[in-house]
């Protein structure tokens, strides 16, 4: 477990990321936690006295990390861009997405779609699954499942997927 303090930023201009507010984890730190890992992984622990769990550590570069923090755990935590938070980590090794039957469902009418779903890294596989069940409404969940099994056509990962519908919705606007 690692324990520190972290001013929580945002990001102006950060492609994909423009807007998000985080912590920066070091790369001192973040060897700590995962000793030679580069790559994204899951970890638990306290933020000020909110307990996390599940939380991805997205790579940065050179060894750095961020821990991004959504506006319902900001405002959990009661603390926007500039706040101070203590901060407890730890490896989360019993994290486990599990994919939703209705996806599932979609992705096996064509084994290619399910083959070109698993054949993607677990971290941009969580991504799609997490964001088809933040759906709130059904007719969201169905929108998010047509673009999901169009992303798996064109093998297409997480971001590139948004990014292209972004595209399509600013041309028919045009």
């Amino acid at each position: 477990m690692i324990s520190f303090k972290a001013e929580i930023e945002r990001f102006n201009e950060m492609g994909e990321k423009t807007g998000w507010s985080y912590v920066f984890i070091p790369a001192d730190l973040a060897e700590q936690l995962n000793p030679g890992c580069k790559k994204s992984y899951r970890v638990k622990g306290m933020l000020d006295a909110t307990e996390i769990s599940g939380m991805a550590l997205v790579p940065m570069g050179a060894g750095d990390f961020i821990l991004a923090l959504k506006a319902n755990l900001r405002k959990a935590l009661r603390k926007e861009a500039g706040a101070v938070l203590q901060i407890q980590l730890s490896l989360d090794t019993d994290f486990k997405i599990e994919m939703p039957e209705i996806l599932f469902d979609c992705l096996q009418d064509e084994q290619h779609l399910m083959d070109n779903f698993l054949k993607m890294p677990k971290s941009h596989q969580n991504y799609y699954i997490n964001w088809l069940n933040e759906a709130k409404t059904e007719v969201t969940q169905t929108k998010r499942l047509l673009m999901i099994v169009k992303a798996m056509e064109e093998k297409q990962k997480f971001g590139e997927m948004i990014r292209a519908s972004k595209n399509n919705q600013d041309t028919l606007r045009s």
